[in-house]
């Protein structure tokens, strides 16, 4: 990934964290997904007062770039309100192996920290596809 493409998804994650909906933590965190072919898709988390009907940054960018025919993705930025970088929750690297297994994870916060990591970094013993097909 180059360093213009670097600063643009970073730029990407800034913009979807702003489309956040969160008025009941009021943590907003917005995600870039840049596929192969070069789009970017965003995702900021989106609230429910019914708390578990909530979904992260992470999994809406995903979700948004499957729904475009878009499957081969190469890197997700994600960035937090935190002091320090913060990791996806479990449901989102279980998803993020799944979705994005090549993927290049940058993990980033407003105040310019930033940490590069990979799916298997997030999610070392992960399940998958491959445990189903042991099935038969």
């Amino acid at each position: 990934m180059s360093q213009l493409d670097y600063a643009t998804l970073r730029a990407a994650a800034l913009e979807a964290r702003q489309r956040a909906y969160a008025p009941y933590s009021r943590f907003s965190v917005g995600a870039a997904v840049l596929s192969a072919s070069g789009r970017i898709f965003l995702g900021g988390n989106i609230e429910n007062a019914a708390y578990p009907m909530t979904i992260c940054a992470e999994r809406v960018a995903l979700f948004s770039a499957y729904a475009a025919d878009e499957r081969e993705i190469v890197a997700l930025a994600v960035v937090t309100p935190t002091s320090d970088v913060a990791s996806p929750c479990g449901a989102c690297r279980q998803v993020i192996a799944e979705l994005a297994p090549q993927a290049m994870i940058l993990l980033l916060n407003l105040e310019g920290a930033e940490r590069i990591v990979t799916p298997r970094d997030l999610l070392p013993f992960g399940f998958g596809p491959q445990q189903l097909a042991e099935l038969g």
